[in-house]
């Protein structure tokens, strides 16, 4: 009997995704679409904006109604790079989607998700790119003469902020430096929230493990993701081994760690990396015991997760 390439699995990465022999992908978590509405529980308005019909690179945007229809003065803008592993969520998802909205409610800000492609049908760089083109498409509207009405009439471009779980946290970390060395016109980068950052690199940091077995896991995600990387140590996923790293555009960065999760140590890391570049701006680790990975987004009405919000909403609204 002859073996059927469309169910012989090649790469097994349960619980998030399964590659079979002939090229197909099934994603097992986060593939739902929730569309766009007004949501009357928490005030917030949600419509999607296409930013190139050639990529299909799309935006959520988020506003919360009644403050920008009853309040003349413009509120801060978040850009938001959801995570997944560059491979899995999007902004679209209700695990993204509500936590958007949340914050979005609990913030008044003006909230622009972006849905960049996804290895390994799109492999890094190509997320880090298109997050790139997204925050270039944002900073359009800065006259108030871009594609979209809603940052053009309720966004403060003098209050730019950055944010991002997980994988999106490195983007937004890669983001706010690229502004820094590239400039982006009109945009005053406020500050940067990164929430569990997934940065790694060859030597351990912390307490972290040194076994190569319980180290391979958070590499292999990273070459999964970009087969073309110099590996653990590229200045993509190790900040350590980024000579621009005294770059970062923001003036404050507030990271949340987590004490069960792996990536732990690299959150520490990076404010110590930070503080000791030519950086001249303040960071702050905020860590939960008894946490893992994203805990705020798998409970998001748990103690610690209502508490990391109000430190978000701190942090934007100081």
């Amino acid at each position: 009997m002859e073996s059927n390439p469309s169910t012989e699995v090649y790469k097994d990465f349960s619980p998030f995704l399964i590659i079979y022999k002939d090229g197909r992908i099934e994603r097992l978590a986060n593939t739902d679409v929730v569309p766009t509405s007004f949501d009357p529980q928490t005030g917030v308005e949600t419509k999607d904006s296409v930013i190139s019909d050639e990529t299909g690179l799309t935006v959520r945007l988020y506003i919360p109604k009644a403050k920008v229809t009853e309040n003349p003065t413009k509120l801060p803008l978040l850009v938001y790079y959801h995570g997944g592993g560059f491979c899995m969520g999007s902004p679209f998802c209700a695990y993204y989607n509500s936590y958007v909205t949340s914050l979005v409610a609990k913030t008044n800000v003006i909230a622009v998700s972006v849905a960049y492609r996804k290895a390994p049908e799109n492999p890094l760089p190509i997320g880090f790119e298109d997050s790139w083109t997204a925050l270039k498409w944002v900073g359009s509207h800065f006259e108030g003469k871009g594609p979209d009405e809603w940052p053009n009439n309720y966004a403060d471009f003098g209050k730019v902020f950055l944010g991002g779980d997980s994988a999106g946290a490195n983007i937004a970390h890669h983001m706010g430096l690229r502004i820094g060395y590239e400039g982006l016109v009109g945009v005053k980068l406020n500050g940067v929230v990164l929430v569990h950052p997934y940065f790694w690199g060859s030597e351990p940091v912390g307490n972290e493990p040194t076994e190569a077995e319980n180290r391979a896991m958070a590499e292999g995600i990273w070459r999964f993701a970009f087969p073309t990387t110099s590996g653990a140590d590229d200045p993509f996923i190790n900040p350590g081994k980024d000579p621009k790293l005294g770059k970062l555009a923001a003036e404050r960065v507030l990271v949340f760690v987590a004490e069960k999760d792996g990536l732990v140590h690299r959150g520490w890391h990076y404010s110590e990396l930070l503080k000791k570049s030519e950086w001249s701006g303040c960071v702050e680790v905020v860590e939960f015991k008894g946490e893992d990975h994203v805990f705020h987004l798998n409970n998001p009405t748990g103690d610690n997760a209502v508490a990391l919000m109000k430190d978000i909403v701190s942090f934007i609204n100081a």
